[in-house]
C-alpha cells in the first residue's frame, strides 16, 4: 500500500475528513444524540446510556474531543461535555454546498 500524502489537500478539507472519521462510529453517533438530546452530559450518564464499558466511552469521547465536535468542561470531579455548534455549522454549510451542487448537476441533467 502507497503511503497516503495529505499535505497535498487543504487544511478544510482534511479537517472535514477528520469530524467524519470521528462519526464514522455508531457509538459515536449515539454519543453525539445523546448530548443533542440533554444539551450536556456527564460523562457517567453516557456510560449508564450506552451498552459500552467505562473505558470505551471514554476513548470515544477523546475522539470526539480530538476532532473538536464535543467539547469538554471540568464539573467538579467529572466533565462535562457538549456538542461544538460551530463544527456543526461547518458540517452544515458543507453538506448544504454538496447539495446545491447536486441539485444544480441534476437539473442539467448530470445523473
Amino acid at each position: 500500500m502507497g503511503i497516503t500524502k495529505t499535505e497535498h489537500y487543504p487544511s478544510t478539507l482534511l479537517q472535514r475528513a477528520d469530524v467524519f472519521k470521528a462519526l464514522g462510529h455508531p457509538a459515536r453517533l449515539a454519543i453525539v444524540e445523546h448530548l443533542l438530546a440533554q444539551d450536556r452530559c456527564i460523562a457517567g450518564d453516557l456510560v449508564d446510556e450506552l451498552p459500552l464499558a467505562q473505558p470505551t466511552v471514554s476513548r470515544h469521547l477523546r475522539i470526539l474531543q480530538s476532532v473538536g465536535f464535543i467539547v469538554g468542561d471540568i464539573a467538579g470531579q467529572s466533565i462535562c461535555y457538549w456538542v461544538n455548534p460551530e463544527l456543526t455549522e461547518m458540517l452544515r454549510d458543507y453538506l448544504h454546498q454538496m447539495h446545491e451542487q447536486t441539485q444544480a448537476c441534476s437539473e442539467k441533467g448530470c445523473a
